[in-house]
């Protein structure tokens, strides 16, 4: 009797398993909002170019800037 109760709890146990990990593995459905034909997207202030020179500049000034050095005690 204990053994039946035993392989019928594996048994349950088993099918609860399988059930989370085929829903984990089952690809999550994508919801698509429909285009709104009054909204336009944002168009970028200047070229990738413009943009990449801007990061290189901002770097260059910042790594040209001394660090306040730690007052020793």
């Amino acid at each position: 009797m204990r053994a039946v109760f035993g392989v019928l709890s594996v048994l349950i146990v088993v099918l609860i398993v399988g059930l989370l990990v085929k829903k984990q593995l089952s690809p999550a459905p994508v919801k698509v909002a429909p285009a709104d034909a009054g909204v336009t997207l944002p168009v970028p202030a200047a070229a990738p170019q413009q943009q990449v020179q801007q990061v290189r500049q901002q770097i260059e000034s910042t790594l040209q800037q001394a660090r306040p050095m730690p007052e020793d005690k």
